[in-house]
C-alpha cells in the first residue's frame, strides 16, 4: 500500500468546548495519508489512476468549514468517515492540530488511523 499525503491544510472552523472557543472560528491545520495503490498510475502516467488530491481536499476544507464539533477527536473521526465513503481508498490517517490551545505548546490534536469496513 501506499501513500498520498496532504500536509497542513489550514482550515477555519468552529471547534471547542468552551463559549469563546465557539464565538468564531479557529484555524486548524489538516495532515492527512491516505491508503492508496499508486502503481498502475505510475506505470502508465496517468492522472485518472491516482486519487485526485485537490478534489480532497476541497471535500476536506468544504466539510471542516461547516463543521461544529467541540472535540478535536470528533473532527478527526468525522473527516476520515468522509474520506472513506466518497472516496476509493482503503484507508486513511487524520490528524488535526489546533495551534494556540496550550499557551505553552505550537499546538495540539489527534491523529487517528482507520480503515474501510470490509
Amino acid at each position: 500500500m501506499d501513500t498520498i499525503f496532504i500536509e497542513q491544510l489550514g482550515v477555519d472552523t468552529i471547534i471547542g468546548v468552551y463559549d469563546w472557543e465557539r464565538a468564531s472560528p479557529q484555524r486548524v491545520y489538516i495532515d492527512l495519508d491516505i491508503g492508496f495503490y499508486t502503481r498502475d498510475a505510475a506505470a502508465d502516467d496517468d492522472v485518472a489512476q491516482t486519487l485526485d488530491y485537490k478534489a480532497v481536499a476541497d471535500r476536506v476544507a468544504e466539510f471542516v468549514t461547516a463543521a461544529q464539533f467541540k472535540l478535536v477527536e470528533t473532527l478527526a473521526e468525522e473527516t476520515a468517515r468522509v474520506l472513506l465513503a466518497e472516496f476509493d481508498v482503503p484507508q486513511v490517517a487524520v490528524r488535526i492540530n489546533k495551534p494556540g490551545a496550550l499557551p505553552q505548546a505550537a499546538g495540539v490534536g489527534v491523529r487517528i488511523f482507520r480503515q474501510r469496513e470490509a
